[in-house]
């Protein structure tokens, strides 16, 4: 399991939502890994402590790209989501289905909150 960081600007507010490897090399091989360009070094205090993190900036346009990507890639696994469900999905048909939708909207709660200023692609 791979997670993606979520950072504000003084490193005090901070979230990660956690990326199954299946999911997280689709996104890399989506326009996902494209929106923002290259990461950049930038030094962060957790936990009391001087970090350096490889960030891309959310800036208004980058924010606007990301929310655009994830509510495109929500709407299309729905859309599957619901297909392989049918009509009588077992407990665990359900959990399995229904993941990267759940993941996908937790990174989209979290690059719509303009107190996080960095995401880390980790």
């Amino acid at each position: 399991m791979l997670s993606i960081g979520f950072y504000s600007k003084n490193g005090q507010d901070n979230d990660s939502v956690d990326v199954a490897e299946d999911l997280f090399e689709w996104l890399a091989k989506s326009e996902y890994s494209k929106i923002g360009g290259s990461s950049i070094a930038t030094q962060f205090q957790l936990d009391e402590e001087d970090v350096t993190l490889e960030v891309v900036v959310l800036t208004y346009e980058t924010r606007k790209r990301f929310i655009e990507f994830f509510n495109e890639a929500i709407a299309k696994e729905t859309s599957a989501m619901l297909e392989r469900l049918g009509d009588r999905p077992s407990t665990q048909e359900y959990r399995e289905t229904t993941y990267r939708v759940k993941t996908l909207c937790q990174l989209l709660d979290c690059i719509k909150n303009e107190n996080y200023l960095y995401l880390q692609r980790v």
